[in-house]
């Protein structure tokens, strides 16, 4: 009787194991809210004090011409005739996020990257850049130090770098100046929006916020909005909100997918992947063409000339090919063993499950990167 009990808790545990089990997420990760955003910001502006390795003014002309807009803002008038020779000015573009609710008089971390030809924006300052948004306005000032997380130098026929020397960053280095006007505290709902379009999991967020919050609360307009009634008040609604966002949900399992990138190999496959029986077949046939040049000697005295002779060998070699049987109802990791046990290489599994996609073995969504 005691290995018959025993045998059964181990047949009921290796069940668990084989079925994936289903991890509760906070609604937060799963879904936005609608309205709530970061918005970028740009802006162009020139960075001073470089140690000689700005850009080189011929071959950038909008570096010349910035420098004498900004003088000529500042009270200094050059004659029309004047060259000017920099190389401790270079010219960027500054970038930003703006968070969502964003008050004016906070600070913003911003990247400063070169658009001309510096070496190295290491030790340089920036100054004052207006940062504008899709409308136009300005909605920030970026002004500072920047940090550049390298080191390079060189010499007559050498050059050593570390990390990137054209982008830095100041934290901090931005001021809000503007806020973005927010649709938030408008209407008697909110709208939730799904990170990616999925009907069940829509239908589970809603029952879940139904349950929490009362019947009628929620209700989804399709496969990624969700319409949620929520309270008036500025305080109720931002606790209503916090409730919402921490609310855990139950997400329903993702579709069957293969991931491939053609350019370095890589594939990722999710544990929804199965197969169906079916049988693989991987053999290589690589040709080699070697040439090699020598060049022929003429014999003494024979009035001949040296020639220049082309060798060329080619070689073919065929390995055995090797047949592999994948029993259906695979999971992933048995899919991965049995393609690593006929040694195909990752260009070679792209098109073995192209193959296999093809011939209704794979159950699963094919997407080339």
């Amino acid at each position: 009787m005691h290995i018959v009990t025993t045998l059964r808790r181990m047949v009921c545990a290796a069940c668990l194991l084989a079925v994936p089990l289903a991890h509760a997420e906070r609604l937060k990760d799963l879904a936005s809210i609608q309205g709530v955003r970061q918005n970028q910001l740009i802006g162009y502006g020139l960075v001073v004090g470089l140690d000689g390795s700005g850009d080189q003014t011929t071959q950038t002309p909008f570096t010349v011409q910035s420098v004498i807009s900004m003088l000529s803002g500042l009270g200094v008038n050059l004659p029309p005739a004047t060259t000017l020779q920099l190389k401790n000015v270079a010219a960027v573009v500054v970038t930003a996020s703006l968070p969502s609710f964003a008050q004016p008089g906070q600070t913003l971390d911003i990247t400063v990257s070169s658009i001309g030809n510096a070496k190295s924006l290491r030790g340089g300052t920036l100054m004052m850049t207006p940062l504008k948004g899709a409308d136009g306005q300005v909605y920030g000032i970026g002004q500072g130090s920047i940090v550049v997380s390298g080191a390079g130098a060189a010499a007559p026929g050498a050059k050593a770098q570390i990390n990137h020397l054209s982008v830095g960053r100041i934290s901090g280095g931005a001021t809000v100046e503007r806020t973005v006007a927010s649709s938030l505290q408008q209407g008697d709902a909110i709208f939730l929006e799904l990170n990616e379009s999925d009907f069940s999991t829509a239908a589970l967020v809603v029952e879940a916020l139904n349950k929490r919050f009362g019947n009628d609360t929620a209700a989804a307009q399709d496969g990624r909005v969700i319409k949620v009634n929520a309270p008036r008040g500025n305080d109720e609604r931002v606790a209503f909100l916090g409730a919402l966002q921490n609310l855990t949900v139950k997400p329903a399992q993702g579709s069957a997918k293969i991931i491939l990138n053609a350019r370095t190999g890589s594939i990722v496959m999710n544990q929804a992947v199965t197969l169906e029986s079916c049988a693989v077949a991987h053999g290589n046939l690589s040709v080699v063409v070697n040439t090699e040049s020598t060049a022929s000697q003429p014999g003494a005295l024979s009035g001949g000339q040296t020639v220049v002779v082309q060798n060329s060998k080619v070689e073919i070699t065929k390995e055995p090919g090797q047949v592999l049987l994948l029993k259906a109802g695979a999971v992933l990791a048995d899919v991965v063993k049995a393609l690593n046990a006929i040694g195909a290489t990752p260009q070679d599994l792209l098109a073995i499950l192209q193959a296999m996609k093809a011939s209704g073995a794979l159950h699963a969504e094919l997407e080339i990167i």
